[in-house]
């Protein structure tokens, strides 16, 4: 795996990605340096926590990838054991809820390449997203709402199907986990609903957050880079407070 600066800013965080072997994580990568400042990746048996924490990423992002938590090497470690901003995507949300004792089981439905209306509750990662979002879902496993340990809080539900978790966050870490795939082209908002949110830094230039839409539909393409920008200020905010 090769390292290599971002396209974002040149003062953006440093994101260690973990690839649990996911025949697609370049599109994550991808995803995550057009907002970084610049992207280490490191699949999930070629690197240990020590091994993180000698590399001191501003955060961490564990991606999809098959098989179980289990079998996702450092995924579970890095959850149970620092303190690094995380965001796990697919497998890496169920590795973050088997961390903390949920268990990850076969999806009542396997959905591959299924878009998915779902809400949820507007912090964190979801800041600035309109209520209700289209996400691309690609999974046999889940975690039951039954299952959401206490030290997690459930931040995102589907319309029609509230018996997956498709999102959470740990009440004291800053570790969050999203079931959905923010990369994904079936991830941006719902027909005829509000679009991001445009901030006060906004440009208006091609590639805005706020401007990345379908001029046909009206559609925002930009759901899950907002929410991968989110996660990156998180990172960088957390750094800067010095408590990394």
């Amino acid at each position: 795996m090769i390292d290599g600066d971002g396209g974002g800013s040149s003062e953006g965080p440093t994101i260690l990605v973990i690839d649990n072997y996911d025949s697609f994580v370049y599109n994550l990568v991808q995803y995550v340096g057009s907002v970084a400042g610049s992207v280490l990746v490191r699949r999930n048996d070629d690197i240990d926590v020590d091994d993180v924490r000698r590399l001191d990423p501003d955060g961490i992002v564990i991606s999809p990838g098959p098989g179980t938590p289990a079998d996702a090497g450092i995924s579970i470690p890095l959850f149970a054991e620092t303190g690094y901003p995380i965001l796990g995507v697919c497998l890496g949300h169920q590795a973050l809820c088997a961390a903390h004792g949920a268990d990850v089981r076969q999806a009542p439905d396997v959905v591959h390449g299924k878009p998915s209306v779902v809400t949820h509750d507007g912090e964190g990662i979801f800041s600035g997203l309109p209520e209700r979002v289209q996400v691309g879902r690609y999974h046999s496993l889940a975690v039951p709402r039954t299952e959401i340990p206490d030290s997690l809080v459930e931040t995102a539900q589907t319309v029609d199907d509230r018996e997956v978790v498709m999102a959470v966050r740990h009440r004291q870490r800053p570790h969050v986990g999203v079931q959905f795939h923010p990369e994904s082209l079936l991830t941006r908002t719902v027909e005829g609903s509000s679009s991001v949110r445009r901030d006060e830094s906004s440009t208006g230039e091609p590639g805005d957050t706020a401007t990345e839409t379908d001029r046909t539909t009206g559609i925002s393409l930009a759901i899950g880079r907002r929410l991968v920008e989110n996660f990156c200020e998180l990172a960088a905010r957390k750094r800067r407070r010095g408590d990394s």
